[in-house]
C-alpha cells in the first residue's frame, strides 16, 4: 500500500499566526489559523479535515461491509463531528460523532446496525483514533 503525506507550515505564534495545509495529492490546499480552529474563522482546521477523513473512511468501510452482507448501498452520506475542547491538560479532541444515512436494499435494520458498528470499529481512521470516544448514529433509509 502506497504511503500517503501530507504538510502544514506555521508562521508566528498561536493566537496572530497563520499556516497552510497541502495534501500530497494536490487535490486540497488551504489556509489555517487559530481563529479558524477555536471560533468561526476563515479558513480550515485540523479538525475539519480529521472529520472529512474519518467520514470518508467509515463510509467505505461500511460500503464493503454491506458488500459482504450482498447487500450493497446505492449511497452512503456520512457527517462527522470533531469535537476539540479545552481540559486541564490542555487542548483535546474528545468525541467524535458520526452519523451517517444509507439506501441499501435488502437488509434488515439490525443486520445494519450490526454492519455500521462493525465498520466505526475497523475503518483504519477510527483504529487510529482508538483513545477518543466515537459515537454513532446510522440510518437506514
Amino acid at each position: 500500500m502506497p504511503v500517503r503525506q501530507a504538510e502544514a507550515e506555521w508562521k508566528g505564534n498561536l493566537l496572530e499566526g497563520k499556516g497552510s495545509i497541502k495534501l500530497g495529492s494536490g487535490a486540497f490546499e488551504g489556509s489555517y489559523d487559530w481563529r479558524a480552529r477555536s471560533a468561526d474563522g476563515p479558513g480550515t482546521n485540523p479538525e475539519e479535515l480529521l472529520g472529512a477523513s474519518h467520514a470518508g473512511c467509515f463510509s467505505m468501510a461500511l460500503s464493503a461491509q454491506l458488500a459482504n452482507n450482498n447487500t450493497p448501498a446505492t449511497r452512503i452520506h456520512t457527517n462527522a463531528k470533531v469535537h476539540l475542547e479545552k481540559l486541564e491538560s490542555g487542548f483535546a479532541i474528545t468525541q467524535i460523532e458520526l452519523e451517517t444515512q444509507v439506501e441499501a436494499p435488502g437488509i434488515d435494520e439490525a443486520k445494519f446496525q450490526e454492519l455500521a458498528n462493525v465498520a466505526k470499529t475497523n475503518c483504519p481512521i477510527s483504529k487510529a483514533l482508538a483513545s477518543t470516544t466515537i459515537h454513532l448514529k446510522a440510518t437506514l433509509l
